[in-house]
């Protein structure tokens, strides 16, 4: 297969992922959503990163461990104590890391 064909397809998936998102972003302002649906959609950055964290956390080496030994699962709950009591996202990555580092070296 030559060079050509690919660097369309290439070209054409680009746009297509552009235009599929930028129809949201467009019509989100045109569109009158109800206020459910407006209030909803707040709460969707929130459980997309749970969605990714929480299985980080939990299946560290590709199988579930909610234990002690899980440090992964200790310093995360760490973090989010620290996250839940400053409200500051620099403390919660700084003490989070760092008691996954000092976890790490026990």
């Amino acid at each position: 297969m030559s060079e050509f064909p690919v660097w369309i397809l290439f070209l054409a998936l680009a746009l297509g992922t552009f235009a599929l998102r930028y129809s949201f972003i467009y019509f989100f302002g045109k569109v009158d959503m109800p206020d459910w649906l407006r209030n909803a959609l707040k709460f969707v950055p929130a459980s997309v990163l749970a969605a990714l964290v929480a299985p980080a956390l939990t299946y560290p080496n590709g199988v579930l461990d909610i234990s002690l030994n899980n440090i992964h699962l200790l310093a995360g709950i760490g973090g989010a104590i620290v996250a839940w009591r400053t409200k500051n996202v620099l403390w919660t990555i700084i003490v989070g890391m760092l008691l996954f580092w000092l976890l790490q070296a026990l």
